[in-house]
């Protein structure tokens, strides 16, 4: 039911009709009556939107294993300590003189943030993740054209990459060629060697990959990207998995960023809010993005572009989201050195362990002879074939058991593939519901397939037809 369905003529929420304004504009731009909002109380308001949000899946209510995206839960008190007044009341004009607290924060964070990564510096304004990746771009152009090397136009980027992989490449005016993978889910040397040349600029990946396994050659790839005179970046969109325990500076990375709304405590998902601050070593560290903090004799300050001139300058009007960045510093001193390494280590038993759970229950591995990292794939081809039961169909009926579904259908290199995440949050009794409910489906689909084909069936809003909802989106609420 819509809010406009509650609307009766004449009601209203006196307590907040705001004061009779003079509008002083053209009589042309003014309106000829009134919007046609909705006239309601604000108990209905209330009850409407919360019956609402109980309907949605979230961290908070349901176990949420959307492979590459580490949907974990997140220590509410990191957002509580974000909310304090002297965080929540400060203007980004203030003074740095003014902000001493404030920015003594983001500098313990920018320096923790580089111990994590093994990097040299780190500029915390990026906004998201896709655009800590164009900076990142952005740092391999500048670097290139310092050196008056301007023919380095061709970025690399594996076959399973995230596709803001080649999207951040191009936007920053680099051509795409893609590596493949080979079977074992590694990337393919003898096509990297036979990629790279003087027109390269640098490779793209993430490690561990979204195909949920550790490259076992990453350092060979980045000698290789490197002895061509290319650069190598790093997508830290799964760093959730080597947190302590591996430093992709100490891989041979050059640049990386860090989704924060990812591993460090701002709950993922519905569209923000994002923070994708930018770690960079010794060669790229002088193009990192402005305004930075830094510690003087008078304190703490911005540095700007005076301070440092290979900048390739700013990517927001800021100095990034600062209550994203806020939640991530106190949840790195909450958690310190020794907790951070455990966040990796029980990402990766809870995928390993459910792994084993669902092969236990006859599910395929999309890579049998490897290790999961904190996530790994699963195809349901054999389900597919057996049964006529898609990895969509799967998807639909886990949200009657009460799970949301893993990511499907990436990446593309496996037919029908689930990618599953389960972090490091959730307990061996949500794993273990997960896996029983994954086998209760693939049983339905070989007795009852069309029940698989209708699912869900216990939510408000029942199968859809996606093709006409992507192309015939009705987003608007018309008067009749």
């Amino acid at each position: 039911m819509l809010i406009f369905n509650h609307s009766r003529p004449g009601r209203r929420t006196a307590a907040h009709l705001a004061p009779e304004v003079p509008i002083d504009l053209p009589a042309g731009l003014l309106r000829d009556g009134d919007p046609p909002l909705p006239q309601v109380s604000e108990l209905q308001v209330v009850r409407h939107y919360t019956r609402l949000s109980q309907k949605n899946f979230s961290i908070d209510t349901h176990f949420y294993p959307l492979g590459s995206c580490t949907m974990k839960y997140n220590p509410k008190v990191c957002g509580q300590l974000a909310l304090l007044p002297g965080f929540q009341t400060r203007h980004p004009e203030r003074p740095a003189r003014f902000s001493q607290g404030f920015l003594a924060c983001l500098c313990e964070l920018q320096g923790m943030l580089a111990e994590i990564t093994g990097m040299k510096e780190v500029a915390l304004s990026p906004m998201a993740g896709a655009q800590g990746e164009l900076a990142g771009m952005l740092m391999f152009r500048a670097y290139h054209h310092a050196r008056d090397d301007r023919e380095r136009r061709e970025v690399l980027v594996p076959d399973a990459a995230h596709g803001t992989n080649p999207a951040s490449a191009v936007m920053a005016g680099f051509q795409v060629r893609e590596i493949p993978t080979d079977r074992h889910g590694d990337v393919d040397l003898d096509a990297l060697r036979r990629a790279v040349g003087p027109h390269t600029a640098g490779i793209m990946l993430t490690n561990p990959s979204t195909l949920g396994v550790f490259e076992r050659h990453i350092a060979e790839i980045n000698g290789i990207v490197h002895a061509a005179g290319g650069l190598s970046y790093y997508d830290g969109a799964n760093l959730n998995a080597i947190l302590g325990r591996v430093r992709p500076g100490e891989m041979g990375f050059d640049v990386m960023h860090l989704n924060l709304h990812k591993t460090f405590a701002t709950p993922h998902g519905g569209g923000g809010p994002g923070a994708g601050p930018v770690a960079a070593g010794e060669r790229l560290a002088p193009f990192l993005p402005v305004p930075m903090v830094g510690r003087g004799e008078s304190g703490y300050d911005w540095l700007v572009e005076r301070h440092r001139p290979q900048s390739i300058g700013r990517l927001t009007t800021w100095a990034g989201n600062a209550a994203v960045l806020l939640r991530a510093y106190v949840y790195l001193r909450i958690l310190g050195a020794e907790g951070l390494g455990r966040v990796a280590d029980h990402a990766v038993l809870n995928a390993n362990y459910l792994l084993a759970a669902l092969k236990e229950r006859g599910f395929t591995p999309a890579f049998p002879d490897r290790r999961a990292t904190h996530e790994f794939l699963i195809t349901l081809k054999p389900e597919l074939e057996q049964t006529g039961v898609n990895a969509r169909d799967f998807a639909k009926r886990l949200l009657d058991y009460g799970f949301h579904a893993p990511t499907t259908y990436f990446p593309l290199l496996v037919p029908e593939c689930f990618l599953i995440e389960p972090t490091e949050t959730e307990s061996r009794e949500e794993l273990d519901a997960f896996a029983e409910a994954m086998h209760l489906i693939r049983r339905e689909a070989q007795h009852n397939p069309e029940k698989l084909h209708t699912a869900p069936h216990k939510l408000p809003v029942r199968r859809v037809d996606e093709v006409r909802a992507a192309r015939e989106p009705d987003l608007a609420w018309r008067p009749r």
